[in-house]
């Protein structure tokens, strides 16, 4: 499934993912329905049988007849055994294939470069491609069960009305008034199981982030604070949950009740009919074999109704991730040519022009050609803000103004183009479970990323190998490995759990740097670490960086950083108050060295 698809042709709403789950599958829905309907079929010839052997072998004594009769009972038992082994194969192959796709599908949405415009967490997100995933592709199941109910209804009729009209009429009247009931509840736990799913799911996403911000909750004794919201939020799913089990609940006793009154009122006329001498005893038999197996279809389809609830809530929450518009556009237009000569030499300009976005006002700032430029923002929200225009990841009408490269606006490029030419790297940088060496090379485009047989860089000539040991003594990761002998292999678990917070950034800042992009933003990469260390990074990062094919933008406060750039930028309410090189800025300006140097 790529996932540059247009959203026009994803689904939108629960409904338009159910139908795509049948048409994908309709193949297989149609041989197990058939199948699973054959079964129906001779489950409701067995009454019939038994009550054409007591007719014509039992109350007559002829043996071959019962002989006969027996074979084909057998015959019969064979058939319905293997039509619903086969049949419940063929649709369990279905639900899981769909459920596989769907789950890829979900995985691929949430991981497009472009960004996804949706209030749901990472918590919630997971939920969706997982259990929600699953259970929408029970869809199969229901549509192929419905269609063996249905099937055993109408036998059943059909068989009772050849045997006697009224008792065949009480099966054709009945089973629609007790459908007709079914349906009317169905909306209602429709709603219930949407509400459950919802609550559920907030309460995986608060605890997939109270497990991801376990240690810096502690670090500022946060622990019954956040305990207390869980609680809180397990309890709202309780109730959600304990309202939709109250609502089955109530639901199957009605359906129950019902369908077994309309069973035992079959069986009762029967009784009375052969009383009065209008029922053989073999069709006596026949009708209070049916009536006992009507029960059997009917608790099926009052099962129906709930399990169809689940199903469709899952598949609006699906509709929700699938439909989310991404957060940024991309362009099909052709890269601009000193863009595309990049790679030969030279890093792009890098030009913001009276940049808005949430606190900024205005901001106009330049990075030129492998120049390396920090950036001071008194306050952080200016900080936050500038970061995430340059990011990308908020859509283009959040913002006014214009972010150029080489004199040409990042909406009018390719998405590819840009992710290759300006990498952000966040303050709050992820890890994954694996090892250090996994999580500092992961970028995948050859020009930018760590080759596994060792190739070279095409625009830098540098080994991938080279690379990746540059960027890990950059960046002081050397002081992790060097205590584990496994070194560059020694595991980390999600998160980065299992790593300090100096050390988690230290590995984000090294990654950063081993993709070797020509522009490259850092955010505060530094703030976890001691002076020492700091120093040693602002040293790495100037020779790792130094040449006209970087440029190098470094959002922070840190002296040490600071000292390092040919050109700092200062940024106060909003906009570009000063410029000027740290050295000249530290002893000029009161403000600057109150708030850097302090």
């Amino acid at each position: 499934m790529p996932t540059n698809a247009p959203a026009a042709a994803r689904p939108t709403t629960g409904g338009r993912v159910l139908r795509r789950a049948v048409r994908r599958h309709r193949t297989r829905l149609i041989g197990s329905s058939a199948l699973f309907c054959l079964h129906q079929f001779c489950e409701t010839m067995v009454p019939v049988a038994i009550g054409i052997i007591v007719a014509r072998a039992v109350e007559t004594g002829d043996v071959t007849a019962m002989l006969l009769s027996l074979v084909g009972l057998a015959a019969l038992f064979v058939v319905l055994s293997f039509a619903y082994r086969i049949g419940a194969r063929i649709i369990v192959v279905a639900i899981e294939r769909e459920a596989h796709l769907l789950r890829v599908e979900v995985a691929s949405t949430v991981l497009d470069p472009r960004g996804l415009d949706t209030d749901l967490s990472a918590g919630e997100l997971l939920t969706v491609g997982t259990s929600d995933a699953e259970k929408t592709s029970w869809i199969l199941d229901v549509l192929a069960r419905s269609a063996s109910a249905g099937t055993a209804l109408v036998v059943t009729a059909v068989a009772l009305l050849v045997v006697d009209v009224p008792l065949g009429l009480a099966v054709v009247i009945g089973t629609p008034l007790l459908l007709l009931v079914l349906q009317w509840c169905a909306p209602v736990l429709t709603r219930a199981a949407t509400a459950s799913q919802t609550e559920i799911a907030r309460v995986s996403g608060l605890a997939t982030d109270l497990v991801g911000g376990v240690r810096p909750l502690r670090g500022i004794g946060g622990e019954e604070t956040a305990a207390r919201r869980y609680a809180d939020a397990s309890r709202r799913a309780l109730a959600a949950t304990l309202r939709l089990a109250r609502g089955n609940s109530a639901y199957l006793g009605l359906s129950a009740t019902v369908g077994s009154l309309l069973a035992a009122a079959v069986a009762g006329g029967a009784g009375y009919l052969a009383l009065t001498g209008r029922l053989t005893l073999g069709e006596l038999v026949t009708v209070v074999g049916l009536a006992q197996f009507l029960v059997e279809p009917l608790s099926s389809l009052s099962r129906l109704p709930g399990v169809t609830a689940v199903v469709r809530g899952s598949a609006d929450r699906i509709a929700i991730v699938l439909g989310a518009r991404p957060l940024v556009a991309t362009s099909s237009a052709t890269r601009p040519a000193a863009t595309a000569a990049t790679g030969a030499g030279s890093a792009p300009h890098l030009a913001l022009h009276a940049v808005a976005h949430g606190s900024l006002r205005g901001v106009d700032l330049d990075a030129a050609s492998g120049e390396s430029v920090g950036v001071v923002a008194y306050r952080p929200s200016d900080a936050e803000s500038l970061v995430a225009v340059l990011s990308g990841q908020i859509p283009h009408d959040a913002s006014t103004g214009r972010v150029t490269v080489d004199g040409t606006d990042v909406r009018d490029l390719p998405l590819a183009d840009v992710r290759r030419t300006l990498l952000v790297e966040p303050h709050a940088a992820d890890l994954f479970a694996g090892t250090v060496r996994s999580n500092i090379a992961v970028r995948s485009d050859p020009a930018v990323t760590t080759n596994p047989a060792g190739g070279s860089n095409p625009r830098t000539g540098a080994t991938d190998e080279h690379r990746l040991h540059s960027a890990v003594a950059a960046s002081a990761v050397t002081d992790l490995i060097d205590l584990h002998e496994d070194g560059l292999d020694h595991p980390v678990t999600d998160r980065g759990a299992s790593l300090s917070g100096g050390q988690r950034q230290r590995v984000a800042l090294a990654r950063a740097l081993a993709a070797d992009p020509p522009v490259l933003v850092l955010h505060d990469p530094t703030t976890a670490v001691d002076a020492v260390t700091e120093h040693a990074i602002a040293d790495g990062i100037r020779t790792l960086r130094d040449g006209p094919e970087r440029t190098t933008v470094i959002v922070t406060t840190s002296p040490a950083l600071l000292a390092v750039t040919d050109r700092v930028v200062v940024v106060d309410e909003g906009r570009v108050v000063t410029t000027g090189t740290h050295r000249t800025l530290a002893a000029t300006d009161e403000t600057y060295r109150e708030r850097v140097l302090r």
